[in-house]
């Protein structure tokens, strides 16, 4: 699984196998643990040194988080997104401002709107459980929530649509 993230305007390459045990960094192969803990911190371990994770936040791309109390935004393209861009493609161009799809594949955890609600830019709409962590995401948009296309307890794939939203103004 290939990614590129960027932190304070400087882009890292990343590539992490399958397994979730490597990474390479910028041409580096670096060994990694992931240890999930039952209040969402993630445990980060690369050869002696330990990270611990928290409070982290996923928006479309926009991905905040604070390791061992410093906070982090970054944005994170992966691999189909390259691929994209590299044949001339923006994914961004794709989603459209009245809707909201799945970042990655999870659970719905909890519903925070229905039809019919007013919603604003950036409000919580939903969260969704993904790699036992929880996700809050948020609204795309100012407007009144038009279609709900999940449930509670549904199960989503990467880029499905999740709910409509009727844009105000």
């Amino acid at each position: 699984m290939q990614f590129e993230s960027e932190i304070n305007g400087e882009v890292f390459e990343v590539e992490l196998n399958d397994q979730l045990t490597d990474a390479v960094v910028e041409d580096t192969n670096v060994p990694i643990e992931i240890i999930v803990q039952k209040s969402g911190r993630l445990l980060f371990r690369t050869g002696t040194k330990l990270y611990k994770i928290d409070n982290i936040e996923v928006n479309e791309r926009n991905v905040s988080f604070s390791i061992n109390g410093t906070y982090f935004e970054t944005t994170v393209k992966d691999e189909q997104e390259l691929l994209l861009e590299k044949l001339g493609f923006h994914a961004g161009a794709a989603a459209s401002a009245g809707s909201l799809n799945a970042p990655m594949p999870g659970k719905i955890l909890e519903l925070l709107i229905k039809d019919g609600d007013d919603v604003e830019e950036g409000q919580p709409v939903l969260i969704l459980e993904a790699m036992k962590m929880e996700n809050e995401l948020k609204s795309p948009s100012n407007g009144v929530v038009s279609k709900l296309h999940i449930q509670q307890g549904d199960n989503v794939e990467k880029n499905q649509l999740l709910i409509d939203i009727e844009p105000s103004g």
